[in-house]
């Protein structure tokens, strides 16, 4: 998986070596031949690597090759942290003359004293044999590169900015009838207070929380209820000017409120709902602060009639369904096997023509199986063998791994990738060569502890106990 980011770290590894200060510079004055020699090479590298992520789901030479440049640009960016330690190393020495003997843990180095005997050029001279290591084994992976023929393309790669829409067939939904009915019956049972319920929906992704609201908000019995029924996709973006835009548009289409501020915004709300019983749905929320959810709750509230209204909000956040409700939320399950088995069948084929294909059948059962219980990658994978009745097509599909298939907008990778997204930055590296056992724990709050090291008066135990919290984190 981490080779789909190798443009990434290509280009932070450009921006490092570009970057570099002054100060770091003299450090290098020795190498500096080498380090533009590593420079060009990154850049012509890093000019075709979109082609190369694009075409490594055919090649498994393109995609071994790729593996061997991630490791050779780690070393590359491990190189240039360096530089940059040993001049704040430097500069730190400067700021602490009476400091001796310290010793202090730098990125992927050995630890280093803080003494004046450390000059420039013998850092230089140990530095100058693993530049030039970097770039020898760039030139030796040269030839096998360029026989791949990959071509220069733009970063025309976007934000990907989930919507939804409220409409589904419910024939197309299998095995949530459970489900369905206990969140009709939540819809249908009276508000206690004035407080309006809050309806969560957790559940990971591709778990079908957008697919269960959608048949809650269409059933026959939930339409009646509610003679105004609103759908929103919220996403990342938990704004509130743009929420109340899409509110009152949902409402009435004809209502323009592009340029209106947020008085006027809530003006137009209020007039729109006010004695009304209404029924929204916030679909898809990541936002965890407080503040902006009370601030959209505060002004719902404010029209008149809200308290026999109903919201239903889907997330794959804990924190986020406590934070927005008290009621203890619909926890959404993986499907059961003969449950998926219905819905990979149905995508597969055309209605009735596995008969025809019974071999096909029992790789299925061994694909779907991988899936465990997901419905979103049954689907993907469903649909991806769809009128293919070669039997190598798929074995192919059951002994590869489902993040080297091809992905669509609205397929699984783009959905599950939202969670990678929503994760700090400094997760996001560590997520790429983490080891998700509880052995392994340890170890990964050392390697972050690595990551997240500071040149500061913290002490080791603290480090490390804030490298554990990371570990938990991911």
């Amino acid at each position: 998986m981490a080779e789909t980011f190798l443009f990434n770290i290509a280009e932070r590894v450009v921006e490092k070596i570009v970057g570099l200060t002054v100060d770091e510079v003299r450090l290098a004055f020795n190498v500096k031949t080498d380090l533009k020699k590593l420079e060009d090479t990154m850049i012509s590298i890093k000019a075709v690597l979109l082609d190369a992520e694009h075409k490594q789901h055919q090649s498994e030479k393109l995609r071994l090759c790729m593996r061997k440049l991630r490791g050779i640009f780690y070393d590359a960016e491990n190189v240039i942290d360096d530089f940059k330690c040993e001049a704040l190393r430097k500069q730190d020495a400067v700021n602490h003359p009476n400091i001796n003997n310290l010793k202090v843990r730098l990125l992927g180095s050995c630890c280093l004293p803080l003494s004046f005997s450390s000059f420039s050029l013998s850092f230089s001279s140990k530095m100058s044999p693993k530049i030039k290591d970097i770039n020898g084994r760039l030139g030796e992976l040269a030839t096998e590169w360029n026989s791949f023929d990959l071509r220069q393309c733009s970063d025309n790669r976007h934000v990907f900015r989930r919507e939804t829409i409220s409409f589904v067939h419910s024939s197309d939904v299998i095995g949530r009838d459970e489900d369905k009915e206990n969140i009709i019956s939540m819809l249908m049972k009276p508000s206690e207070d004035q407080n309006v319920p809050v309806i969560p929906i957790v559940g990971l992704g591709g778990l079908g929380k957008t697919t269960l609201a959608q048949l809650a908000f269409n059933d026959d019995r939930v339409t009646s209820l509610f003679p105004l029924r609103i759908w929103i996709c919220v996403s990342e973006e938990f704004d509130l000017s743009r929420l109340l835009k899409l509110i009152i548009q949902s409402v009435n289409a004809e209502v323009r409120c592009d340029d209106l501020k947020l008085e006027a915004l809530q003006a137009r709300l209020r007039s729109l709902l006010n004695y009304k019983k209404f029924l929204l749905v916030l679909d898809d929320v990541w936002n965890e602060n407080k503040a902006k959810w009370v601030e959209l709750r505060n002004l719902l509230r404010s029209t008149d009639g809200f308290s026999p209204s109903k919201i239903i909000v889907t997330t794959r956040s804990l924190n986020v369904a406590s934070l927005m409700s008290s009621i203890p939320p619909c926890m959404l399950k993986g499907l059961p096997l003969e449950d998926c088995l219905t819905l990979f069948t149905k995508w597969a084929f055309n209605d009735g023509d596995e008969r025809h294909y019974p071999n096909l059948i029992r790789i299925g059962e061994e694909i779907v199986k991988k899936c465990k219980g997901v419905p979103l990658a049954v689907r993907t994978l469903g649909s991806l063998l769809f009128q293919k009745t070669d039997e190598s097509d798929w074995i192919y599909i059951r002994e590869s791994e489902i993040w080297r298939l091809e992905q669509h907008e609205n397929d699984i990778l783009p959905v599950l990738k939202l969670s990678y997204n929503h994760l700090p930055s400094h997760l996001q590296r560590c997520l790429l060569f983490c080891p998700f056992t509880k052995r392994m724990r340890s170890i990964i709050a050392i390697e972050l502890y690595v990551f997240g090291w500071q040149m500061d008066s913290l002490s080791i135990q603290s480090k490390i106990k804030s490298g554990r919290m990371l570990a938990n984190d991911i």
